[in-house]
């Protein structure tokens, strides 16, 4: 795409499903002889501008850089900063407000534009493209429907099979664990087929249910096309991956993110994906120089940045499989395949890193020192691990800022578009012009040969299938904004301006810069000064499409946003029972039990020695609680960050004993963070106790509640091997599980939106 649209001109090329249903719009009967073609679209999360090989990355992406060398990239394309948004926007092909996800599926705020779900009025994608004979297959991640309306009673009319999708396999929530994924198949939850001991990776198991998706379709409908959406969780945390990637990719980043950044951009220029005389901007608000930390740091450092890379190659083999099915199935020349990130790299492993992020998220301090006794396991099943944002403004080289702002390292991305057409007229070219992830669907439409639906006529996406044969052809885009916990950018005829947004500071007071685009690839020299009357025109421009997307009110509050909608969700309620049978509970649908009193209550039927096993646990290796019986005593796991505060009953249970509790009786502590006592009861009778000051503080964990087993990588170390291996099921005889919380929650919710942001 280039030269059009007022950018620059530099080169450089590389070596329930609507089906089901009548429709709203007219159909048609496509036969095999006339057949549509295929739709692959790979939509990494949390990648940045120059993480792909072909994009000046030193990390080995081959697969990507094939479908590249046989397409074209994209240097232009732009998302809208955070991946709830993205998906909103590229699902539907219009604004992410306009259609109700302004911000996250993590909360409903009310307000039209920000509902945490796309909106039933407006047809998505594979609602678009099932009348026309396409049957369309989800795979990987969702996050398009609000978080509270994901439990095992829905409603499901916002997962991908009430969304148009005809298959389902993946987690709905922002982020899973890669060796103990919260999966869902269709419209229920299930348990992964395995563990990290066993050998198993969330990216290897999307990938083979891609390939038994295309391949029974083959076997099945070959007259038929289709649809596939892989959302893989890569590069989003925690980034684990296989030990002998990480070890690899250690070594390749020892020399530092000053150094890494000038290579890409390097690269970069002699790939043509920036401009020559493209410089770097100064290092990020907050991020220091390489050779300013510590030795140790850099050990901590690089070996975080491994593991963020492992991940990435580790996708890349896999979509390798992937494409290598279609070669074998003679699909992949009838199939247009699209590569792209849903937002730019992410800042949220702050200055230092993770090995374990649920332990500072529950005011656990993780110290280097801690940090590096744990270098070997970063990247593991009991890690949750995340690079310094020093590495995050390395990955989006050459651009300024992350993931949630609207400067170009949150916004422009990565795209690779691979057609039968594009490979054998415009096999490696880049296109230039200015594009969006609102262009995306009517793109695909146009490509497939499909008209938007009625409906769908007020898109405000704008196809730019005519540039991937034309570098020079118009998208017919003029104006496109943006917004994102109160940070603002608009982008027009090639000008943007944009306003990095402090967090309760008043909105007429953030400043707004103004870069030109056309010679000013990475927004390093603003005029606002030298041109205030087109900086004013664009900031009315911006308010002027926020009224008619809507966007208003602005809302920057983190914390309130989801303690408000907590409130909403569970209400008055104190009491949760669940009874013997019960399937999976994502965690916000579970027990709110941070920072406040409860009891939990198991009813078994007489206990009898030899009996053992969970009885309930919520969480996983990084973080939870667990009450199981174990050589025949009660015990209560309290795993904060990977912190075990493990109280057992001083005499083994009695036979015919019927309720085991565990109580926490919350109270104010000396310092700055709750004190907590934890009692055991037997029937009544006090068996166990314990003290401490580290309770559930603004997370529990990411991974859901369970009971009469402990599903994953477990919350508890049930055999002492260190291992954290499951399900440690209950042989007894489970009748249910009381929790009942007490009114006393004293939650800091600025804080705990943060930890939540840290997980989009």
């Amino acid at each position: 795409m280039s030269g059009g649209d007022n950018e620059p001109s530099f080169g450089g090329t590389i070596g329930t499903t609507v089906a089901d249903s009548t429709p709203w719009w007219p159909t048609e009967s496509v036969g095999a002889t006339d057949r549509r073609r295929n739709v692959l679209l790979v939509l990494l999360d949390d990648v940045g501008y120059a993480d792909f090989g072909c994009y000046g990355s030193s990390i080995a992406t081959p697969t990507i850089d094939r479908i590249a060398a046989e397409g074209i990239r994209a240097t232009g394309f732009h998302t809208t900063a955070m991946c709830s948004t993205t998906r909103a926007s590229l699902l539907t092909g219009r604004n992410h407000h306009a259609v109700g996800m302004g911000c996250l599926a993590n909360f409903d705020s009310g307000f039209p534009g920000y509902r945490g779900k796309i909106s039933d009025e407006t047809p998505t994608l594979p609602e678009m493209l099932a009348p026309h004979g396409y049957r369309n297959y989800m795979i990987g991640k969702w996050h398009a429907t609000r978080t509270t309306e994901t439990g095992p009673t829905g409603p499901f009319d916002g997962w991908p099979l009430g969304r148009g999708f005809d298959r389902f396999y993946g987690f709905l929530d922002a982020e899973t664990d890669q060796y103990s994924p919260e999966l869902v198949r269709d419209n229920t939850h299930i348990t992964a087929p395995g563990d990290h001991s066993t050998g198993y990776h969330l990216t290897a198991d999307l990938a083979d249910e891609a390939i038994r998706n295309i391949t029974d379709h083959h076997a099945t409908t070959p007259g038929a096309p289709w649809y596939l959406h892989l959302a893989p969780g890569a590069c989003h945390a925690p980034h684990q991956a296989p030990r002998e990637l990480i070890d690899h990719y250690t070594t390749t980043f020892e020399h530092g993110w000053d150094v890494e950044r000038e290579r890409r951009l390097a690269r970069q220029i002699e790939l043509g994906i920036v401009p020559a005389g493209t410089e770097l901007p100064p290092r990020n608000i907050g991020v220091k120089a390489w050779d300013d930390h510590s030795s140790d740091e850099h050990r901590l450092f690089s070996r975080l940045a491994g593991a963020y890379a492992a991940m990435l190659h580790h996708f890349d083999q896999h979509l390798g499989r992937v494409i290598g099915a279609l070669e074998r199935t003679g699909q992949l020349d009838d199939t247009i395949v699209m590569v792209l990130s849903d937002n730019g790299a992410s800042q949220e492993g702050g200055p230092l890193g993770f090995v374990n992020a649920m332990a500072p998220f529950n005011m656990v301090p993780e110290p280097v020192d801690e940090k590096l006794a744990r270098l070997d396991d970063i990247g593991g099943p009991d890690t949750h691990s995340n690079f310094p944002h020093g590495w995050a403004m390395a990955a989006n080289t050459p651009l300024r800022m992350y993931k949630q702002n609207t400067h170009g390292g949150g916004i422009r991305d990565p795209l690779i578009i691979r057609t039968p057409d594009t490979v054998a007229t415009a096999a490696g070219e880049l296109r230039h012009q200015f594009c969006h992830a609102s262009d995306l669907a009517p793109t695909i439409l146009e490509l497939v040969g499909i008209d938007p639906p009625p409906l769908a006529t007020e898109m405000t996406g704008v196809s730019f299938a005519g540039a991937l044969a034309d570098p020079g052809a118009a998208t017919g885009k003029s104006t496109q904004y943006f917004e994102m916990f109160g940070h603002r950018g608009i982008w027009h005829d090639g000008w943007k301006a944009v306003a990095w947004h402090p967090t309760g500071q008043p909105f007429d007071d953030d400043r707004w810069e103004l870069f030109d685009l056309t010679t000013d690839f990475n927004e390093c020299n603003d005029l606002a000064t030298s041109d205030p009357d087109r900086l004013a025109e664009l900031v009315e421009l911006w308010w002027s499409e926020a009224r008619a997307n809507l966007v208003l009110p602005l809302d920057d509050r983190f914390g309130e946003r989801f303690a408000e909608n907590a409130e909403r969700f569970h209400g008055a309620r104190r009491r949760y029972v669940f009874g013997a049978g019960m399937g999976h509970l994502p965690s916000d649908v579970a027990p709110d039990l941070r920072s406040r009193s409860y009891t939990i209550t198991a009813r078994i039927d007489p206990y009898e020695s030899g009996v053992e096993g969970v009885l309930l646990s919520h969480g996983d290796a990084t973080c939870g609680y667990s009450l199981f019986i174990r050589d025949g005593h009660l015990v209560h796991d309290l795993n904060i960050g990977g912190s075990h505060q493990v109280v057992s009953s001083t005499a083994p249970i009695a036979d015919g004993a019927t309720e085991l509790v565990f109580r926490m009786q919350r109270s104010p502590g000396d310092g700055p963070f709750p004190h907590g006592v934890g009692t055991l009861l037997v029937d009544g009778a006090e068996v166990g106790r314990m003290e401490t000051d580290q309770i559930f503080w603004l997370m529990i964990s990411w991974s859901g509640l369970d009971i009469g087993l402990d599903r994953g990588t477990t919350v508890g170390d049930y055999d002492g091997s260190g291992r954290h291996v499951g399900p440690f099921a209950f042989t007894g005889s489970l009748v249910d599980v009381t929790v009942e919380l007490e009114d006393d929650q004293d939650v800091d919710h600025d804080a705990a939106g943060s930890a939540e942001l840290g997980r989009e």
